[in-house]
């Protein structure tokens, strides 16, 4: 009703085109520190934006106000805005025949019916279960359940309406540990759509403190030319670097280490990456992108080639090219794991080199592909860790290391948008001492 009276108001306003995003979001934050409550979150958020195109040029507003003199408003100054903005070839609604009609049920919304009481419960028996599983574990950054559920609704000109409903729980725990005088810090989290997906609260808390514990007595190794493992949460970044040179901004702008690259190799032969936005309660999936455009499941890359881009319908436009339905970014994707095994049989097959557990600071070029990261780990050797490893740096280009992955395990991360194991690349720099 909002995003119909909206539209009905741009068009008596004198606009060509516009389309309507009217969200709402709540939830709760509990976290506890050392035994003791630390803090009590609720939010409520809710918003109107209201995009308008006087032919090509485009102006945007946004309200919190949901009133009908709150909503007349804010498209009057969006339509005001368009009257002074440069016209661009490219702006605009996709097309008609890009929209979605099709709305598939993919068991995205589970609210959580968690009263604060247990969620500081849950939060508390989180961080005991790290502190009582070692006495070396001797403090805590704390523990943190939330919950949080959205409503959305975008709607255009074109006659397009879609609504979507979702949430998102998560738990975490972060501890301190400490020997000979040095300490360490690790953590470990769970979020899923749905609460009953969680890892318990007790797993979370043994699991944040067996990693805090493993990382005592961590020293810094020699510089070497080694093969690295990057553990699977690490691993999904590198997917992420591959999403960001591959969207349709940085094509547009030449900003990407991978231009002009459809159709030719950009991964190792073994790499498989599958795109879909169906994915039941997957943490990026929707049933239209962020401008009602369809989305569609896709093989990215097979067999290391690169079968398509990111693109909005604007960096469409600017390319020459068609939307892909990622307005809003990649949908789940799903790595192909090369190997039956996990880490630990990826370690065996590494032999000697590093595997990175954690990576620190920003280090990484997308115009020339060069990646240079603070990084923690473990030292294998003999297909063995021998001893966990801090202050080094590794460091490559991209490039490289996207052809030069040798290996990726089944022990899949499945707490974000890219779902992947441990990633083995057949060698970087280490520099350490």
């Amino acid at each position: 009703m909002l995003a119909a009276d909206a539209l009905r108001m741009a068009a008596d306003a004198g606009a060509t085109s516009c389309n309507i995003e009217v969200s709402e979001g709540f939830g709760q934050n509990v976290s506890v520190r050392v035994g003791a409550v630390e803090t009590i979150e609720y939010n409520r958020d809710k918003g109107i934006g209201i995009t308008v195109y006087l032919g090509q040029a485009k102006g945007h507003s946004s309200t919190s106000d949901f009133s009908p003199t709150a909503i007349r408003q804010a498209v009057e100054a969006a339509v005001a805005i368009a009257r002074y903005t440069a016209a661009d070839d490219c702006a605009g609604l996709p097309d008609r025949e890009q929209l979605a009609t099709v709305f598939p049920e993919l068991d995205l919304y589970h609210p959580w019916d968690l009263s604060v009481e247990r969620a500081i419960e849950l939060a508390l028996s989180c961080e005991a279960a790290a502190r009582n599983i070692d006495p070396r574990i001797t403090n805590s950054d704390g523990a943190g359940v939330s919950s949080h559920a959205t409503h959305f609704v975008y709607a255009n000109s074109l006659g397009f309406s879609g609504y979507s409903v979702s949430s998102r729980h998560s738990m975490s725990c972060s501890v301190i540990a400490e020997e000979n005088d040095t300490m360490q810090r690790d953590y470990w989290y769970t979020t899923a759509r749905a609460a009953e997906d969680l890892e318990s609260a007790i797993a979370v808390g043994e699991h944040a403190g067996r990693r805090t514990l493993a990382r005592l007595g961590a020293r810094r190794i020699k510089t070497a030319q080694v093969p690295v493992l990057f553990d699977p949460s690490q691993a999904a970044g590198l997917f992420g670097h591959l999403v960001s040179a591959v969207s349709g901004g940085s094509l547009y702008r030449r900003s990407s280490f991978l231009l002009d690259s459809l159709g030719k190799p950009v991964m190792a032969p073994c790499v498989n990456v599958h795109e879909t936005p169906f994915l039941p309660r997957g943490l990026a999936s929707s049933p239209f992108d962020g401008e009602g455009v369809a989305v569609h499941e896709r093989d990215l890359v097979e067999n290391g080639v690169l079968n398509g881009y990111f693109l909005s319908s604007y960096t469409a436009r600017k390319l020459g090219m068609t939307t892909t339905g990622n307005a809003g970014g990649c949908h789940n994707l799903l790595i192909k794991p090369t190997i039956t095994g996990g880490q630990a049989e990826l370690i065996k097959t590494m032999g000697r080199g590093l595997l990175v557990t954690e990576l620190l600071g920003h280090g990484i070029n997308m115009v020339t592909g060069d990646y240079s990261h603070g990084a923690a780990g473990f030292w294998v050797e003999n297909g063995e860790i021998v001893h966990p490893v801090e202050e080094v740096t590794i460091a490559g280009n991209l490039k490289d290391m996207f052809m030069g992955i040798q290996a990726i395990g089944s022990d899949l991360e499945t707490r974000g948008s890219k779902r992947v194991g441990s990633v083995l690349i057949d060698r970087m720099m280490v520099a350490g001492e």
